[in-house]
């Protein structure tokens, strides 16, 4: 096992320990990050990881991959489809609010606001799933979030980001891509396309409009590594995402 991996097990194992809990969870998407994070987990706490897979309207190809890493890794899973709970959220927000609409074509600013709050439901219906896991197990809930994705706040706030650790919090992409190969991670999960699974199709370097390699350049070596144009959008999605890394602002203490 390389230092890193073992530093990080044996910190994922020391938080664990911390907060008198007795393993972790982990949602298994399919994807390289999560992957990592599961084999991190099952190495800190031995018989004691749990992944879960949490399937909403999401692309079946992810739930065979999901259980292809499961597999691999002779990892204890459980899966809860999420479907029939979003489906009936979803519908009780369009008749309570009668302002939920399917997307319009001819308001594409509209429909990316749309898009992105349905997708947001999705990640925090997973996130409750996993704290109902953990609360009933005594786990901790590890994220799978990355440096790169929490610089430009590329995750869901109570989503993704409502996590109790962060293993890979400190690592670029392509550090977690070293590890996975070093965790002998099938090569078809390696080679995936980084996605959230938050509707059919959807990649995360389409939808942020960079690559991560140009995001990884910028993190590391400062906005003349990359365009101009590209330095000043990922400086707008830092600043604008500021709010997610930070604990709810507060106003001031008032005088007695």
């Amino acid at each position: 096992m390389s230092a890193l991996a073992e530093q990080l097990s044996h910190w994922l194992r020391q938080q664990v320990l911390a907060a008198g809990a007795n393993g972790l969870v982990v949602g298994l998407s399919g994807g390289l990050d999560s992957a990592v994070v599961a084999r991190l987990c099952q190495l800190a706490t031995p018989g004691e990881a749990l992944a879960a897979i949490l399937p909403c309207q999401s692309d079946p190809k992810d739930e065979l991959d999901a259980k292809l890493i499961a597999k691999h890794f002779d990892l204890p899973t459980t899966q809860v489809n999420l479907d029939r709970s979003y489906g009936i959220l979803i519908e009780s927000i369009k008749i309570g609010t009668r302002v939920l609409q399917e997307p319009c074509s001819e308001s594409p600013l509209e429909d990316v606001r749309l898009r992105t709050a349905l997708a947001n439901v999705k990640a925090r219906l997973r996130m409750m799933t996993l704290y109902y896991l953990a609360n009933t197990m005594n786990y901790l809930v590890a994220g799978t979030g990355n440096r790169c994705e929490l610089e430009v706040g590329y995750y869901t706030k109570y989503g993704d980001g409502g996590v109790d650790v962060l293993p890979l919090g400190r690592l670029l992409k392509s550090e977690v891509t070293k590890l996975a190969r070093e965790f002998h991670i099938p090569e078809p999960i390696i080679e995936k396309p980084a996605s959230a699974g938050l509707w059919i199709g959807q990649t995360d370097e389409v939808e942020l409009g960079f690559t991560y390699d140009h995001l990884e350049a910028y993190v590391t070596q400062g906005p003349e590594a990359v365009s101009p144009s590209l330095a000043l959008h990922i400086e707008w999605m830092m600043q604008s995402s500021e709010h997610k890394r930070q604990l709810p602002s507060m106003p001031p203490a008032t005088e007695a």
